[in-house]
């Protein structure tokens, strides 16, 4: 008797397979602090609203639309601008203390941590292609 399974066997590809583009360090570094910031951030604007910092609006709104541009900003990171506008999130953060003046602190914190992080990835990611130009 032969058992029925729903599971099928891989289709062949098409065509060739493209090379597969070598991991930034930098942009999983960037992607890891986004991410991060994007929670610290959530949990920030419901610390605002809880503490009658700011409104209902500017808290719950504003601190959805940081977390939206900060997880998009994760993915955005495979653009060069992407970098850019990760820089532009930082300043907002820095920003937003001048609703909350407790952001300060986490807005110098992460703007440390995402210097930090880009000066670091792109040393590393430059050691990296000179090592794959020497070798054969």
């Amino acid at each position: 008797m032969e058992a029925v399974t729903d599971i099928q066997p891989p289709a062949a590809e098409a065509g060739p397979a493209r090379p597969a583009r070598p991991a930034s360090v930098r942009r999983s570094l960037g992607s890891i602090v986004l991410g991060f910031e994007s929670v610290v951030m959530f949990l920030a604007a419901l610390v605002a609203f809880g503490l009658k910092a700011l409104p209902a609006l500017p808290a719950l709104g504003g601190g959805a639309l940081l977390c939206v541009g900060l997880v998009a900003g994760a993915g955005l990171l495979r653009f060069r601008w992407g970098y850019a506008f990760g820089w532009v999130l930082q300043a907002a953060i820095i920003a937003s203390a001048f609703l909350v003046p407790v952001m300060w602190i986490v807005g110098v914190l992460f703007v440390g941590l995402w210097t930090y992080c880009m000066v670091v990835g792109a040393r590393i990611d430059r050691e990296k292609a000179a090592a794959a130009a020497v070798q054969p």
